[in-house]
């Protein structure tokens, strides 16, 4: 589907990009923002990698672009950050808006199966297919052959598992407070039962990062993961994030990195503060 720019702003010498489509999977208009390098403004025919950031409970895609300050290392390193939204949007399905831990702002980056959330929350198939191919289309300065991921609680968690779903498909991963067990805290418990329905946890696994994890080829594909967490952060005290158990379940597939970062919180106070980190990591691969 075409792309509609709404809005360009100058950025750490390159552009931001406040973006719209029609998407058939989540049978809704679409807003992204996606940020071009210097190196990919100047010389449209320069190809440039690209990192994509996946948001958490209650985000649009304004938010990391707005305050991760991704940008700024991006801009030096020459790589194209994409921002999706977190959700399809209007779709006008019944309690779709009555919690901000379900529904809009809170798709949890999987398919889902269950009724009447099966006619557009779709935002697996979304992130991985449908947005990548318009993107690479519209932007033909984007190499589709260099992605990374990252993301940020739900983010975080959708980061993960799509990696750890598509053995080769992203160059690298990392998060910040990642929901890394989902199908032992509260949020996920509760995502994983009004997508999946709770009759068959089997589908939850397909989900959860820490038990994806079990079943990775570290021998084929070792893993190099960078994880941040804050020590002062309320939702990993209250059980949300258990990056703990995903760490465990890895033993042996490679290298899972969890930073554990003295005072900081869950907000994007946290993620600015060690926003080139991430982009660097990313940067690693996607330049090497």
């Amino acid at each position: 589907m075409a792309v509609t720019t709404k809005a360009t702003i100058a950025n750490f010498g390159g552009k931001l990009l406040k973006c719209a489509h029609n998407a058939s999977t989540t049978n809704c208009e679409m807003a992204f923002n996606l940020y071009l390098p210097p190196q990919a403004t100047v010389n449209p025919l320069h190809k440039v990698p690209l990192l994509i950031y996946l948001a958490g409970l209650t985000c649009t895609g304004d938010n990391g672009a707005e305050k991760g300050f991704f940008q700024h290392a991006a801009s030096q390193k020459g790589i194209a950050v994409l921002y999706p939204d977190t959700s399809p949007r209007g779709l006008q399905i019944p309690g779709e808006d009555t919690s901000y831990d379900f529904g809009t702002g809170a798709g949890f980056y999987l398919d889902a199966t269950k009724e009447p959330w099966v006619k557009g929350y779709k935002m697996y198939s979304y992130i991985t297919s449908e947005l990548p191919s318009t993107i690479f289309s519209a932007f033909p300065q984007i190499d589709s052959s260099k992605v990374s991921i990252f993301g940020h609680s739900m983010g975080g968690h959708g980061a993960l598992t799509l990696f750890l779903k598509n053995p080769g498909k992203y160059q690298s991963v990392s998060a910040f407070a990642p929901i890394a067990n989902p199908s032992n805290c509260d949020w996920g418990k509760k995502a994983f039962a009004g997508y999946f329905g709770d009759e068959d946890q089997s589908k939850w696994a397909e989900h959860d990062a820490t038990e994806l994890v079990k079943k990775w080829d570290g021998d084929k594909f070792p893993l190099d993961i960078l994880v941040d967490v804050g020590t002062s952060d309320n939702f990993y005290k209250q059980g949300q994030l258990l990056p703990e158990n995903f760490q465990k379940a890895a033993q042996g597939k490679g290298k899972v990195n969890i930073r554990w970062q003295d005072g900081y919180d869950h907000s994007y106070f946290t993620m600015a503060s060690f926003a080139d980190d991430h982009v660097n990591h990313a940067a690693r691969y996607l330049l090497g």
